[in-house]
């Protein structure tokens, strides 16, 4: 038997996007074979998973002393599985290390003293690690352009899509719910999501209303909002805060299209969510997303308001030109993104590399 570790304790926040890598990546996991592999998930609410996955996997309790050096889990596990690049909590003990990469965002956000302690602790992760897995091509170049790459095997796998049912209850509706058509987006409001452009945009498309779902207790939600009384715009933006899954396919089910213009994406779930409802998508020209969006999404090349505006006004009016073609397309696309198939990639690495 071999002893695998799955460092997984971001599964605290599930809806968050580690939440929900964390979360697909052991869900299609338990569905393969795992003979003569003994995986144990480090993480806080073991009671939860156990209820859900049984003695499928071992359990490690997650404490957050171990993240210090002295404490470090001393268990030399055959194969130790660092599912994110921020991850603070190490093994003892130098083993078998895989890495999994979504995004260096710290090489250009925060402050300089920040970006250097993030930096630190990531080139120790890349001088540890036996093998490295990106969720996009994008995220591998980030990396290569901004470090010293150990020659170790690397490996691109693609996230899943996490909505595999669409349906929504009939009698379901939002505490939210707009009166004109509108244009949705979701994700953590800060400045990399740049949901203020969409604010400025909304000017120039009077038609549409704006449903903006995620995080609203930050320092830039605060902003947001106060952007959205300058303009007099309270009675067409609606935030809804954080949003659970019934309500976010309510949004997606009858938006008239995706935003996300989005600053630096290592892979963006959104848009794919987006697309599994054959709706149009409309994302920022840079990073992660025209890999990930495909040449039928419609795209952003700058922010100025009235600029963004035309590019939805045309894109939709492209859509509904052809939109049994472009409804299709989007929901293959979506498809094609499968949890199950990342699992299994993941799962001949793990067996490659024990």
């Amino acid at each position: 038997m071999k002893h695998i570790f799955l460092e997984a304790h971001n599964l605290k926040n599930k809806f968050s996007g580690f939440g929900q890598f964390n979360y697909h990546l052991i869900k299609g996991l338990a569905q393969q074979d795992l003979s003569g592999l003994d995986l144990t998930l480090n993480v806080k609410d073991i009671s939860g998973l156990k209820d859900e996955f049984g003695n499928t996997f071992s359990y490690k309790k997650y404490k957050s002393i171990t993240r210090h050096k002295p404490f470090r889990i001393k268990k030399k596990y055959d194969l130790w599985h660092c599912l994110n690049q921020n991850i603070k909590v190490e093994p003892f003990y130098k083993i078998p290390y895989l890495l999994t990469v979504h995004d260096i965002h710290f090489v250009t956000e925060g402050s300089e003293g920040l970006q250097a302690k993030l930096r630190k602790q990531f080139e120790k992760k890349l001088k540890r690690a036996t093998a490295i897995t990106y969720i996009s091509e994008f995220a591998k170049k980030d990396v290569h352009d901004h470090f010293e790459v150990p020659e170790v095997p690397e490996h691109v796998i693609y996230n899943g899509n996490t909505i595999t049912n669409t349906s929504v209850p009939e009698s379901f509706s939002p505490n939210m719910v707009p009166k004109q058509p509108y244009l949705f987006s979701i994700g953590d409001f800060s400045e990399r999501k740049n949901f203020k452009s969409l604010v400025e945009m909304l000017r120039f498309l009077p038609e549409y209303n704006l449903v903006l779902s995620g995080n609203d207790t930050t320092l830039y939600a605060e902003g947001l909002r106060e952007l959205v009384a300058k303009h007099s715009l309270n009675d067409r933006v609606f935030i809804t805060g954080k949003i659970g899954d019934t309500e976010k396919n309510y949004y997606l089910q009858n938006c008239e299209a995706f935003v996300f213009p989005s600053l630096r994406e290592g892979f963006g779930i959104p848009p794919i969510e987006a697309m599994r409802f054959g709706k149009p998508v409309f994302l920022s020209n840079n990073t992660s997303l025209p890999e990930i969006g495909g040449e039928q999404s419609f795209y952003w090349d700058h922010y100025e308001p009235e600029y963004m505006a035309s590019i939805v006004t045309d894109g939709l009016e492209t859509f509904y030109a052809h939109q049994n073609a472009y409804e299709n397309w989007y929901v293959a696309r979506a498809q094609s993104f499968n949890w199950e198939t990342t699992a299994k990639r993941y799962l001949k690495i793990y067996r490659s590399l024990l």
